[in-house]
């Protein structure tokens, strides 16, 4: 609850809030009250009235008390009472067409969703076009189907908050150590308490962080610009030197009005506040000060005729404001309330509107600047928006900072909250091992992004490797080793904004001594290979494309059974096939040679073997001899081990002289 907020959410009180022939002294006082904007002091004396109106005769005016009084709690946000006194109302009969728009905002601003949707769908089926139902049924629709949550981290910030309310923080300049905002703390100036509020009228507080980067306790801000009027949300020039901020004019049997004014830093102390002139209205409001970037132009929040309806968020030119007052238009503004500019850029901006589809209450949304002019406009989602009042938004370092809200204060009261979305952990490891599955200690990984992104690392001892990776990004990688050729791995990283880890590892082929190629087939006693085989050439042949300078001796062995000249005319001419369908796929002639060894090359058990088959130990040849000693199903297994194909690199400088 905040008197810049509340003040500048309530319209020139109309001629039917006056009830005077209907009542005593006390109904005309409540009534002076609301006029003037006391909506703490009305609410109190509208229930004493409202407790009084108990004959039958009195229903139609306990209805239109229970509104007023509504109308009061709302503007406390204090939804969960004004909810109760609308529907005290809607009991009573209380004629107001807009009865069911607003309690469906307030039911809206609890996080009541189901309530909400039902009571905006009964106002929209008599007036089907109002904008502020449509998009609030439209917002309260997202928070029932829980749409538009972000990674965000949102904290409430207890150093800074008070017992009372704490709004609007705003950094005084990018150096980022001193932060300002509002307080009704009870340590504030004056001692009489706001007749809006309830609370001590808003000071202007500031923290700094002390030499190891933590903030300390707030303070008030030296100088002549705390007074016993209310001021706050305070803005600043980009070099810190001059505050923009609002002020609550309050005088004697007249309405509460908020302007603009200024202050001037000064050893840093600041100056007695000084009224800045926008416009010779003195019936509007203007407040929620925000100097662009650039410090050309005043942003602002106002009622001033010539908007959208509401509250709408203005501009000016602070170095030629003659004739330079513009309104943001429809883009932003709403028939509800756009108000609390604040800014990243001088073509992002951040403010709360209660117009835009949100999730009840003030909601924060980006806008940013388009080629075109306009502006596209984003609600920040959830955590940062929530059924409540959510505002006054601040950036420091990357996406982090502060801004307002009153989530979860059953007075109503607004605090500050951190905000901070965490960086992606978006990673990619695994493992370099060779065609044993043995670690490959201390190879060579690179890895080179489409978007320029270029790392490089050695792997572990264990042949364990990691990498941190960005969303959306096309990568290639290579990893090598001494003794083995190269091995490439393509992908893309997800979109989506949730952290990720991938999994890819590189199997390394020797240089040194022959690599078996596995699920090469061949049909019974014959040369020619079967569909299934293609997968496996296919590699072998990105094998060589990775590693041009390479030339190999493709070999083909078979098991013990038939005569050695046949295996050997038979294996030669399964060798030459594989020759044959990789030079078909471009890999040059001269870094092939083919061989058929027959026999005669029996496979020696790998660790990788000896795994798969435990029944044979690492180190044991499979010769004839040792195949015949062993059980029969044994027998077929070792056979069907010697049958392979395998390649041996012969050199690693084709071509490279």
């Amino acid at each position: 609850m905040n008197s810049f907020k509340n003040i500048l959410l309530t319209a020139t009180v109309l001629a039917s809030f006056m009830l005077g022939s209907c009542g005593g002294a006390k109904l005309s006082t409540a009534n002076e009250q609301m006029e003037r904007g006391e909506y703490f002091d009305a609410s109190k004396t509208y229930r004493k009235i409202y407790n009084k109106l108990t004959k039958r005769e009195e229903r139609a005016l306990r209805g239109e008390v229970a509104y007023k009084m509504a109308e009061c709690h709302r503007r406390l946000n204090q939804y969960a009472r004004a909810a109760a006194a609308y529907q005290n109302a809607i009991r009573y009969g209380y004629g107001d067409s807009t009865l069911y728009l607003s309690l469906a905002r307030m039911q809206h601003a609890q996080g009541q969703y189901a309530p909400a949707v039902k009571n905006y769908s009964e106002y929209l089926a008599w007036k089907p076009g109002d904008v502020l139902a449509q998009n609030g049924l439209i917002g309260a629709r997202m928070g029932q189907e829980k749409k538009g949550a972000t990674r965000y981290v949102v904290k409430n910030t207890k150093l800074f908050n008070s017992r009372r309310a704490d709004y609007s923080p705003m950094y005084l300049d990018r150096s980022l150590d001193q932060i300002y905002f509002t307080s009704t703390t009870e340590k504030s100036t004056g001692t009489n308490k706001s007749e809006i509020t309830g609370m001590k009228k808003g000071d202007i507080w500031f923290a700094t962080k002390n030499e190891r980067g933590e903030w300390k306790r707030p303070e008030p801000v030296e100088g002549e610009l705390n007074t016993e009027f209310d001021e706050g949300t305070p803005a600043f020039t980009p070099d810190g030197s001059t505050m923009y901020l609002s002020r609550a004019r309050r005088e004697p049997n007249a309405n509460t009005g908020v302007e603009i004014y200024t202050s001037q830093r000064s050893d840093a102390k600041w100056s007695a506040p000084v009224k800045f002139e926008i416009t010779a209205d003195t019936l509007s409001n203007y407040a929620h000060p925000a100097v662009s970037p650039d410090g050309q132009w005043l942003y602002f929040s106002s009622d001033m005729p010539g908007g959208s309806g509401g509250r709408d968020i203005w501009r000016i030119n602070l170095k030629e404001r003659a004739g330079s007052l513009e309104n943001l238009g429809e883009w932003i503004n709403t028939p509800g309330d756009e108000m609390f500019p604040t800014f990243r850029s001088d073509s992002v901006f951040y403010f709360s509107s209660n117009g835009h589809p949100g999730y009840g209450g003030l909601d924060i949304f980006r806008a940013e600047l388009t080629p075109s002019g306009g502006w596209k406009v984003t609600n920040m989602g959830t955590p940062v928006n929530s059924p409540s009042d959510d505002f006054g938004m601040t950036f420091g370092e990357g996406e982090s900072g502060f801004f307002t809200s009153n989530r979860g204060d059953n007075r109503g009261y607004d605090h500050l909250f951190s905000f901070e979305l965490p960086e992606l952990k978006i990673l990619i490891s695994g493992w370099v091992l060779d065609r044993d599955e043995e670690p490959v200690p201390n190879a060579v990984i690179r890895i080179v992004g489409n978007d320029g992104s270029n790392q490089k690392q050695l792997a572990r001892p264990d042949g364990s490797f990691s990498f941190p990776l960005d969303r959306g990004v096309s990568y290639v990688m290579m990893a090598g080793a001494k003794g083995y050729l190269n091995a490439k791995q393509e992908f893309t990283s997800d979109i989506a904004e949730e952290d990720a880890e991938y999994g890819v590892d590189f199997i390394l082929a020797s240089i040194t001594k022959p690599v078996v190629i596995d699920n090469i087939f061949y049909d019974f006693d014959k040369a020619s290979l079967r569909p299934e085989s293609k997968a496996a050439l296919d590699e072998m042949a990105q094998v060589l494309r990775d590693n041009p300078n390479v030339t190999i001796e493709m070999a083909s062995h078979t098991d013990r059974k038939g005569t050695d000249e046949y295996n050997i005319r038979l294996s030669s001419r399964r060798a030459q096939s594989v020759i044959d369908y990789l030079i078909s796929v471009g890999i040059a002639p001269e870094r092939l040679q083919s061989q058929g060894y027959g026999e005669s090359r029996p496979k020696t058990i790998t660790k990788k073997l000896a795994r798969e088959y435990p029944q044979f130990q690492e180190g044991q040849t499979l010769t004839e001899e040792f195949i015949l000693t062993l059980p029969e199903a044994d027998q077929e297994v070792a056979d069907q081990i010697n049958r392979r194909t395998e390649f041996q690199v012969l050199s690693i400088d084709y071509r490279m002289f």
